[in-house]
């Protein structure tokens, strides 16, 4: 067997979406399995929307994604120009050669593909004109994931519009071809488009590559394919929000695909061992970005404190909650304690907030829900004579100033928990208590819990 070689062709015409990395991944994932190649290949031949912006945002989300390339833009190759836009002569020299075989024809300004076989002359109710129908062969697609799918072109197509540029069939199979592609692995919104392929391959007088076609991505709600409109569905907005990328990539191999072993959270290096297209589901994928925050969620507690605390500082700097004064030491220390309740980095700056100000906001649903249960002001009120007498708020400490308290005022001990927590915190939950605690100290733990009553007896 050849060596396999496989390939990602997309558009620098906006922004990369989930479905074009979820590609991009698959591609990258078979090459790796197999040992192959993968080659990236800029499909650029649109003038007036291809940017540098937005191709400099496609090669930064796969880089953050962790996917190299083995042949394409910034690497070189043996079969490259790999800018579509370079690569011009190829496809006159591939039409002319069309041409001379007889296989195409100039009709309208255009350049048109011949199919072959038995033609007749109808009169298409859509196009309202007569136009002319051909009785060819059926193509049969051995599709990798599908199966065999047949299906028969009726009429000639377009592979060279009047402007001169090449169309998206001609180039994809003039390239492909070229550049040694074993494996077409695209969405399935793409089958419809691989029968005119393979009639191409075949007048070229080339075997086609395998085609595998993977399922569509669904959005989270709702019926239809997911688009770049659809929230949550561009890669830029996970990078924006600090996600982590192995989080993102491992959440991404999951649609459409399953591990043989039934993990989901796994190390790539494990995923590239299983991964196989042969197990590839046939049935779309919905996305699910609850999941993905799961995994996320995952990814960071299983992060070293040192690998956190390196992440999450810059996201807290930019937040304005620490700066070049804050103690570092304290900083890890707060970051090592908050890392296993931490549901993102983006949220982190909300979440750790008031241990590094005595300015912080009220949870006010959370206030609502205490206050239900028992009166959080009294029970801070009766806690400011036990902490100004206290040495310490060691656990130690804490614990039998809430069993004192609690035997004296006929409540419960655990009474005092909630109300300490949300006046020190704002928050209802969160890291231990006796943790906040030890970090901000006897001093702080006594103003915010004045300071609370004050706030909330105004």
């Amino acid at each position: 067997m050849s060596e396999v070689r496989t390939r990602f062709a997309p558009s620098p015409t906006g922004f990369f979406h989930i479905g074009s990395a979820r590609t991009a991944l698959f591609n990258w994932l078979y090459a790796r399995h197999v040992g192959g190649k993968f080659v990236l290949r800029i499909e650029d031949t649109d003038k007036e929307r291809n940017t540098k912006e937005f191709l400099d945002v496609i090669l930064e989300s796969l880089r953050w994604l962790g996917m190299d390339w083995d042949e394409g833009p910034e690497v070189g190759g043996n079969f490259g120009p790999y800018f579509q836009s370079q690569r011009g002569e190829f496809y006159k020299e591939k039409v002319r050669e069309l041409m001379d075989k007889g296989r195409a024809y100039e009709k309208d300004g255009a350049i048109w593909f011949r199919l072959e076989g038995e033609r007749e002359t109808v009169y298409d109710d859509f196009l309202k004109k007569e136009i002319e129908r051909v009785h060819a062969t059926p193509v049969v697609i051995d599709d990798v994931i599908r199966g065999r799918v047949e299906r028969a072109e009726d009429r000639d197509f377009v592979i060279v519009r009047g402007n001169g540029e090449p169309v998206f069939h001609l180039v994809n199979v003039v390239d492909d071809i070229a550049m040694k592609i074993t494996h077409v692995i695209r969405g399935e919104d793409h089958l419809s488009n691989t029968s005119k392929h393979i009639e191409l391959y075949k007048a070229f007088g080339v075997e086609p590559p395998k085609f595998a076609h993977i399922p569509l991505i669904l959005k989270t709600e709702g019926a239809g394919k997911m688009s770049k409109r659809d929230r949550g569905a561009l890669i830029e907005e996970y990078r924006s929000r600090h996600f982590m990328p192995a989080a993102v990539r491992n959440f991404l191999c999951l649609l459409g695909w399953t591990p043989k072993d039934g993990r989901e959270i796994l190390p790539i290096e494990d995923i590239i061992e299983q991964f196989d297209l042969c197990d590839v589901h046939q049935a779309n994928a919905r996305f699910d970005e609850r999941k993905m925050a799961f995994f996320n969620q995952e990814y960071l507690r299983a992060l070293p404190d040192e690998s956190f605390a390196w992440l999450a500082a810059p996201v807290l700097g930019e937040a304005n909650v620490i700066d070049e004064k804050t103690n570092e030491d304290y900083i890890q220390r707060v970051l090592a304690l908050c890392k296993p309740k931490a549901h993102a980095l983006d949220t982190l700056p909300a979440f750790v907030n008031y241990f590094f100000t005595d300015e912080f906001p009220l949870d006010e649903k959370g206030y609502a829900k205490l206050c239900k249960k028992s009166d959080p002001v009294a029970r801070c009120r009766e806690l400011v004579p036990e902490l100004e007498a206290a040495q310490d708020v060691a656990p130690a400490t804490i614990d039998a100033i809430f069993e004192k308290l609690g035997a004296a005022n006929g409540v419960k001990a655990t009474d005092y928990f909630s109300p300490l927590r949300f006046a020190v915190s704002g928050q209802p939950g969160g890291p231990g208590l006796h943790e906040i605690l030890e970090l901000i100290g006897r001093e702080r733990t006594l103003s915010r819990v004045k300071k609370f009553i004050e706030k909330m007896s105004k």
